[in-house]
C-alpha cells in the first residue's frame, strides 16, 4: 500500500539539480524530498545508474533482490534445517546435528535429506520480496516522517521499525509454505512433497492448519528480521569507520562485497540466538495438532527451546551473510544505486557547532 504514496520517478539517470532546503522539498513529492540532500538512505544519482533511487523501479528490483538471497540461499541448506527441526521436535531421537543426519541417511537415504525444498523455496522466495522489498519502501517512508536529521541520530530505531513492519507482512506470505515444509521434515508417512501436502493439512485442518504458526512465526521472523538490518546495517558502518583501511568510496565492488559478507555473518549469529527459542516452537507446533504455542513452549522446558541452537547459528550466520553478499552483488550487476554509509547532516553538524556540544 506504501508504494501508492510514491510517486513514478524515472527509472535512468539524472544529474538534474535538486532544492535542498525544507520549503523547497515538499514541491518535489516524496520522493525526490527524500533524495534531497539526504544522507540516511539516498546514494546520489550518478551517471550508469540504472534507475533512480526510491522509484518503483528501484523498489522492484531490491524485491527481486530479496527473492534471489532468501529463496536459493534457504533451498540451499535444505539438509541442515532438516535436521535441526528434528533435532527440536525429537531430541530423544536426533541427539545430535552429525546423529540427526546418520538417522535421516540410514532411513530415508541422500534424497531424505531434501525432504521439504519446494515449499521452502517458494516460502523464502515470497519472504524475501517481502522482506527486501517493503524494508527499502519503509525505511524511505518512515525517513520522510521524522525527517533528514532524526533519520541520522536515531537511524538504529529506523532500521528496526523498517525491517520489523517489513517482516509483519513478509511472514503472512511464509506461513502456509513454512506449515507444509516443517510436516514434510517432522511428521513421519504424512507427505514427501508439497503437492501432497498442501491438500492434506487443508483435508484435515482446514485454513487454520497454515496459519496456526503465525504468531509464533513473528515471534520468531520479526525479532530476527530487526537484528538481522539493524545489526548489518550498523556493523558495515562500524566495519568502514574502525577496520577497513580506506573509504568506502576508495574500494573496488570486489573489496566491498566481502565487507558486505563479514557484516552479514555478524548479524547472523545475533539473529540466530535472538529468535531460535521461537524456532523450535514454531516447529513444535506444525509436527503436532492442536496444540498451543504456550502448550508448546512448556512441553519443550527451557532446555528444549535451546535445542539445535549450533546447527542453526551455523545455518543462520552462513544464510544472513549469503542473502546480504547476493543482495549487494544484485545491485552491482543491476548498476543499481547503492546508499553508502550514513554521515551527519551539515545541517546538524552546524548546529551542534553552534551549541558548543561534539561532533562525532
Amino acid at each position: 500500500m506504501f508504494l501508492s504514496l510514491l510517486p513514478k520517478a524515472s527509472c535512468q539517470s539524472q544529474n538534474a539539480v535538486v532544492p535542498t532546503t525544507s520549503q523547497e522539498a515538499p514541491k518535489l513529492g516524496l520522493v525526490q524530498s527524500l533524495t534531497a540532500g539526504r544522507t540516511i538512505a539516498a546514494a546520489s544519482i550518478a551517471q550508469g545508474d540504472s534507475c533512480e533511487f526510491g522509484s518503483l523501479h528501484y523498489f522492484a528490483l531490491c524485491g527481486l533482490g530479496g527473492v534471489l538471497s532468501c529463496g536459493l540461499t534457504h533451498t540451499a541448506v535444505v539438509p541442515l534445517d532438516l535436521v535441526k527441526c528434528r533435532i527440536q521436535v525429537d531430541p530423544a531421537k536426533y541427539k545430535s546435528v552429525f546423529h540427526g543426519f546418520k538417522v535421516s541417511l540410514a532411513e530415508e537415504g541422500t534424497k531424505g535429506l531434501a525432504k521439504g525444498w519446494a515449499p521452502t523455496f517458494i516460502g523464502y522466495s515470497i519472504q524475501g520480496l517481502c522482506k527486501f522489498g517493503l524494508y527499502e519502501v519503509f525505511k524511505v517512508f518512515y525517513s520522510d516522517l521524522i525527517g533528514e536529521e532524526n533519520s541520522y541520530l536515531y537511524r538504529t530505531w529506523l532500521y528496526l521499525g523498517a525491517s520489523a513492519s517489513a517482516e509483519f507482512f513478509a511472514d503472512i506470505g511464509l506461513s502456509p509454505l513454512e506449515a507444509a515444509k516443517v510436516k514434510i521434515q517432522t511428521t513421519p508417512g504424512f507427505a514427501n512433497t508439497l503437492r501432497e501436502a498442501w491438500p492434506r493439512i487443508m483435508r484435515e485442518e482446514g485454513v487454520n492448519g497454515f496459519y496456526k504458526s503465525l504468531v509464533p512465526l513473528w515471534m520468531r521472523q520479526i525479532p530476527y528480521t530487526m537484528m538481522k538490518f539493524a545489526c548489518f546495517e550498523r556493523t558495515i558502518e562500524l566495519l568502514y569507520k574502525y577496520v577497513v583501511p580506506k573509504p568506502r568510496a576508495e574500494c573496488t565492488k570486489g573489496e566491498q562485497l566481502v565487507v558486505t559478507f563479514a557484516a552479514g555473518y555478524i548479524a547472523g549469529v545475533f539473529c540466530a540466538v535472538v529468535s531460535h527459542p521461537a524456532d523450535t516452537v514454531v516447529s513444535k507446533l506444525n509436527q503436532e495438532k492442536g496444540v498451543s504455542a504456550m502448550e508448546a513452549a512448556k512441553k519443550l522446558g527451557m532446555a528444549g527451546l535451546w535445542k539445535g541452537l549450533t546447527p542453526r547459528i551455523v545455518m543462520i550466520g552462513t544464510l544472513t551473510a549469503l542473502q546480504w553478499f547476493i543482495y549487494d552483488a544484485f545491485k552491482v550487476a543491476m548498476r543499481m544505486p547503492r546508499p553508502p554509509p550514513p554521515e551527519m547532516p551539515e545541517s546538524l553538524r552546524k548546529r551542534l557547532e553552534a551549541e558548543g556540544k561534539a561532533v562525532a
